[in-house]
């Protein structure tokens, strides 16, 4: 991968260079449809199909990497419509600044995700800099009124074959049901996420427990029928199509906890009484209920950790999670997972996808790790590692250890919807070329790098999520 540089193509648009013996394995996967297993797209996109309502809808608001550069060079967030309510936006100028410090993204996995919309789903011919950016606003704003540009359109266009969302475990799914009827050309699927109803330092935990009982008519004041409601949800998010849950994890300490100290920490939780330290205790307990829950009903568990959530303090406050704050820290994998392993880690029929933003844990632990517990899959590159160069590192530090059939393939985890197609495209620029070097150092043959490019760029993801019955 060291070898591969950043040249222009056609249109002015940077990409990856393949030799000639990545590019012969990238042809073949080029155009597999698109398997989107975990990200945060709206659902309602896809149901209600309105059109995308500006340029700076599509290339700001929802991507937390151009906000997070934007921030690092000064820029006000209200300046580019974060925070601002919808009748006060004024998205040209918010696209005119993002223009103006285009040029400091080169260099970056966004800058190459986004000329990449630009050209090849809105036809963008000229570079985007301050003096093409009213002109480029324009095309772009001109394009999303099309009717090719609506939701279920580019749902096809990009070849999309199934797409998860991320849904807080009390939504009532109202935008799948809906999205279901309109019969798309790929499926649209939610993906339980309690965080809020497991975590007692998490604000809403108070009230979105009571809540869950509102919903599922269990008594959720006792501990008891707190876990039949959270058994209650899991069943619906399944008779809607999940197939997985998603659990993110600041301090990653998994533990299992008798039931009368388990159901005391709870009613400690719920009064507000309850300390930091057994704070981390209960939500260790319940992730470890959440694996055996899995175990009952197949739901297939995500986790990530390696990440101090919301860090810049002020902002968050002001604007929510939203704001690219995020960051890498250590987690002990082997110790944190130990406890909820010991119940679950050698059932084969289950499934764990352990995701990290720390990459010094990938060689460490985690390929060690999904290299031993039958339940375990590793994570593609995540955040702030989704890069050419991270792509490259992921691969050398675990595939030695973990082999292939450990991964967890690829997801492009987001909500710029329109840079889907160039963020799984990276990946399959990526895998080509460490095939390609893998053939040349004789570790495989073209016929063993020709099946592994498709499991990776496919197969493992479908594979890892049991998507089977869904594409």
């Amino acid at each position: 991968m060291g070898e591969a540089v950043m040249n222009l193509v056609s249109h002015s648009v940077p990409t990856l260079q393949l030799s000639d013996a990545a590019l012969d394995i990238y042809e073949a996967v080029q155009a597999l449809p698109i398997v989107s297993p975990h990200g945060h797209c709206l659902p309602e996109w896809f149901a209600e199909n309105r059109p995308f309502s500006d340029p700076a809808e599509v290339f700001i608001d929802p991507d937390v990497s151009v906000i997070r550069m934007l921030l690092s060079q000064g820029v006000w967030l209200e300046d580019i419509g974060i925070g601002v309510p919808r009748e006060a936006r004024n998205p040209r100028a918010a696209f005119q600044l993002f223009a103006n410090h285009w040029h400091k993204f080169r260099g970056t996995p966004s800058h190459l995700w986004i000329s990449h919309a630009l050209v090849h789903v809105f036809g963008v011919a000229m570079p985007l800099n301050a003096e093409t950016a009213d002109s480029i606003y324009d095309r772009v704003d001109a394009e999303l009124k099309s009717s090719r540009m609506r939701p279920q359109a580019l749902l096809q266009s990009f070849n999309i074959d199934a797409l998860a969302t991320t849904d807080s475990a009390l939504d009532d799914l109202t935008s799948h049901k809906a999205a279901r009827l309109q019969k798309l050309r790929g499926k649209i699927i939610p993906t339980f996420r309690p965080d809020s109803v497991l975590d007692p330092t998490h604000p809403d935990f108070r009230a979105d427990v009571a809540t869950l009982g509102e919903i599922t008519g269990e008594n959720t004041a006792s501990f008891a029928g707190y876990l039949e409601a959270l058994r209650e949800r899991r069943a619906y998010f399944m008779a809607n199509g999940a197939t997985a849950t998603d659990h993110e994890v600041g301090e990653l300490a998994t533990c299992y906890l008798t039931e009368k100290r388990a159901a005391t920490l709870f009613a400690k939780a719920l009064a507000g009484t309850i300390t930091p330290k057994e704070s981390q205790g209960f939500y260790g307990h319940m992730l470890t209920e959440m694996a055996q829950m899995s175990v009952e009903d197949g739901l297939v568990m995500q986790i990530r950790g390696g990440s101090m959530r919301n860090t810049n303090k002020v902002l968050h406050g002001k604007y929510g999670p939203q704001v690219g704050a995020d960051m890498p820290v250590g987690a002990n994998w082997v110790r944190g997972l130990d406890a909820l392993l010991a119940r679950v880690g050698n059932v084969r029929e289950m499934n764990i996808l352990l995701f990290t933003l720390d990459e010094s844990a990938f060689s460490r632990e985690l390929a060690p790790m999904v290299s031993h517990w039958p339940a375990l899959r590793l994570g593609a590159p995540w955040r702030y590692s989704d890069s050419a160069n991270g792509i490259a590192r992921y691969l050398d530090q675990v595939v030695e250890t973990a082999g292939y059939w450990n991964l967890a393939g690829f997801n492009d985890d987001t909500r710029a919807f329109m840079s889907i197609p160039a963020r799984h495209d990276m990946w399959r620029r990526g895998v080509s070329q460490h095939l390609a070097q893998q053939r040349a150092r004789g570790v495989l043959t073209r016929s063993d790098a020709n099946e592994i490019a498709r499991l990776l760029c496919r197969d493992l993801a479908i594979d890892a999520y049991k998507l089977g019955s869904v594409v």
